[in-house]
């Protein structure tokens, strides 16, 4: 007997999709068979899933939950909310693991950063969830020498900036020598470097060029966090990458043609490289600040023009990006629209409950992605790319028990009322095509037709290591 079984969707698997029943025990995928199969054998609980698209939980691998928030007039410190109110948003909206990151100061011991994240989610998260280690500044020798135990901790991902983003954010950024050192650690220990690359001299010029000229309405922010940047900065941490044996990229929410043409031409010499792009960036682009709230919709690096946009959305198609995130910091819109120059806009933004169906709604009922393309950037792909395949991403024997169904009958307008992460969202008024009508985490019905059931202990930590083949060639 199982504890439940899924009855009579379409099954998006691994290998097809088609309809099926999927037997879940002990929190895992059990037995998928065709439709009426399973029920025989019995459940406690048998979910009608007739007329929906069962997929495996979404997966976003860029949030920042309980973040520090600097900037405004007055630079004050504020930080975004933290993983109970971002997680259970994400359960609305069908998002079941999110990776965060766990800021590593050089002057800190490592493990103690990590085990100071680790006590802001334990008992804390709905979702399950992993970190990333985000450096910054100057490395120092006791933190690179930690770095391999750490990795092979279960924390294998680390993000390195090549800006400071903004002037008052100076220290952020690392110098190529120490991303050198690092990428030589991470191909000996298995890890993967995640990059947010800008060109930090391009950057600062255009800042101060632009204040200089007394353009500093947060309007013209494509010009300073540019193209050109992004064609700089990806080609030159690609080139260093290369050169690295062992070494494999994961860039960060690529935003620009020109980052996505660098991946793709990284890609055809056989290079293990991934991009990440976010639904702000094919959703949105620099005309959108000229909006009224425009700050709502900015996230760094910034919007770019309807040209990326394009070249965006064509490399998602088994292109140079994989993965659709959100780079998620959620912050009431009082503090979202607190600053309005160049200098002092608030990033990220609230999307980690709309996302799933979003991209849904433009992949496959607008431009006629399969639904195993969706399910590959919004879920699966970022498994395989960050160590969490086939336990999560998959609909298979063994997999978690991590099911979304996602209901065509629940087309909606999207409305900040009705969605449960801050008092605004940028996706105001957006219309989608399906909403989940349940999300289940590892066996246990999480959201059922909008009543939310879950447990802020539910979520679990999870060690990843990223497979051999993830590193040695482009193999998602």
């Amino acid at each position: 007997m199982f504890d439940l079984i899924v009855s009579g969707g379409i099954a998006v698997m691994p290998a097809s999709t088609q309809p099926a029943d999927i037997g879940v025990s002990g929190g895992r995928i059990a037995a998928i068979g065709a439709p009426g199969s399973l029920a025989a054998i019995g459940a406690a609980r048998i979910v009608d899933a007739a007329g929906q698209i069962v997929i495996p939980g979404g997966i976003d691998p860029h949030i920042h939950a309980g973040m520090p928030i600097v900037g405004g007039p007055s630079n004050e410190e504020l930080f975004s909310a933290g993983p109970d109110q971002v997680s259970r948003a994400a359960l609305h909206g069908g998002t079941t693991t999110l990776l965060d990151f766990a800021l590593c100061p050089p002057d800190v011991p490592l493990q103690q950063s990590i085990e100071a994240r680790q006590r802001e989610f334990a008992g804390n998260c709905y979702t399950d969830y992993g970190f990333h280690l985000m450096l910054r500044g100057t490395q120092t020798p006791a933190l690179l020498d930690a770095l391999p135990e750490a990795v092979q901790a279960g924390h294998p991902t680390v993000k390195i900036f090549t800006t400071d983003i903004r002037p008052l954010n100076q220290g952020r950024m690392v110098k190529f020598g120490d991303i050198w050192e690092v990428l030589k650690i991470l191909a000996k220990e298995g890890g993967l470097a995640a990059i947010h690359a800008e060109d930090n001299d391009i950057v600062m010029h255009m800042y101060e060029k632009l204040i200089r000229e007394d353009r500093t309405g947060f309007e013209n922010m494509a010009e300073v966090h540019n193209t050109l940047s992004e064609d700089l900065s990806f080609n030159r941490v690609i080139r260093l990458a290369e050169n690295v044996e062992g070494a494999a990229l994961y860039m960060v929410h690529v935003s620009a043609a020109t980052g996505a043409a660098a991946i793709a031409a990284s890609r055809a010499r056989d290079f293990p490289i991934y991009g990440e792009t976010l639904h702000q960036y094919l959703l949105y682009n620099s005309e959108d600040y000229k909006k009224p709230g425009g700050q709502m919709f900015h996230t760094y690096p910034s919007l770019k023009f309807a040209d990326d946009q394009k070249a965006l959305w064509a490399a998602t198609n088994h292109g140079a990006i994989q993965a659709i995130a959100t780079d998620e910091v959620c912050c009431p819109l009082k503090v979202k629209l607190q600053g309005s120059r160049i200098d002092d806009t608030t990033g990220g933004n609230s999307g980690v409950e709309p996302r799933l169906s979003l991209m849904y709604t433009h992949l496959v009922s607008k431009r006629g992605y399969s639904l195993a393309d969706f399910v590959g950037l919004v879920s699966s792909n970022a498994a395989k790319i960050m160590g969490l395949y086939p336990k999560k991403g998959a609909l298979a024997v063994g997999s978690d028990a991590d099911i979304v169904l996602l209901d065509p009958k629940k087309a909606r307008v999207l409305r900040k009322e009705e969605l449960h992460e801050t008092d605004y969202t940028p996706w105001e008024g957006h219309e989608v095509s399906a909403w989940p009508s349940m999300t289940i985490l590892r066996g246990k019905v999480m959201v059922d037709n909008g009543n939310f059931l879950a447990a802020p202990d539910d979520g679990q930590f999870l060690p990843r290591k990223i497979p051999a083949d993830i590193r040695t060639r482009p193999a998602v």
